[in-house]
């Protein structure tokens, strides 16, 4: 089986890439994989800050051209499960430069899966169909419940982008939505979600026992 390379992207701040990051990253701590974790967020490496105490984890610069060789050389020297958490507005930088994983991916035996986060709102479905022309491999459509629950992502549900994603055996992910108070305490404390399972008031850690389970339930379908 090739080792794994998965992008969680979204392009947009605030459509929940970190957390859905968080949960990939715990998912795959749960099974025994081995991780690199790569945090392109430089401005506000949230993921980078609660993993890397007990992960390896990297800081990349992914808007230059320089950051994603430096992505392809960290991929190449491990035999890790890559999962990497993609900054807010680097659409431009992916049309620029994402040939060159591309064109890389068999040299480094990795299938490269992407996990696309979206709200409710056109822009993240436009940033998604631009990095489709850049990006190929499995790709999965993240439906943020925190934005709404799934029947009020009206753009995206029954849409001719739904309908190709889906032709080309891509799915659609429901995520659950976690307590903002637990959110909160997660990132401000710069928790990973295995720390904060032990670590966080009763009441906080039965929401997040709850919401970890949900979310490693939606993750699994394509995570496998």
């Amino acid at each position: 089986m090739k080792k794994k390379l998965i992008i969680v992207g979204g392009s947009k701040g605030g459509v929940g890439k970190s957390i859905v990051s968080t949960a990939v990253i715990d998912l795959l701590r749960q099974r025994g994989e081995k991780l690199l974790v790569i945090d392109s967020d430089t401005s506000n490496p949230d993921v980078f800050k609660s993993h890397h105490k007990t992960l390896e984890c990297l800081t990349l610069d992914l808007d230059r051209k320089d950051g994603w060789m430096a992505l392809l050389n960290a991929a190449y020297n491990t035999d890790a499960t890559v999962v990497i958490n993609s900054a807010a507005r680097n659409n431009q930088a992916v049309d620029n430069f994402g040939s060159l994983l591309m064109s890389a991916l068999s040299e480094l035996d990795r299938a490269l899966t992407t996990l696309w986060v979206i709200n409710r709102q056109r822009d993240s479905l436009l940033l998604l169909r631009q990095y489709r022309q850049t990006i190929k491999g499995a790709m999965h459509v993240v439906r943020n419940l925190h934005a709404g629950g799934p029947t009020q992502f009206e753009l995206f549900n029954g849409s001719k982008l739904q309908a190709e994603i889906e032709a080309e055996g891509g799915h659609v992910i429901d995520f659950p939505d976690l307590a903002d108070r637990v959110a909160d305490a997660m990132t401000n404390e710069r928790l990973a979600i295995a720390e904060a399972s032990a670590s966080l008031s009763f009441g906080e850690r039965i929401e997040l026992k709850r919401w970890r389970s949900e979310a490693a339930d939606a993750l699994s379908a394509v995570l496998y």
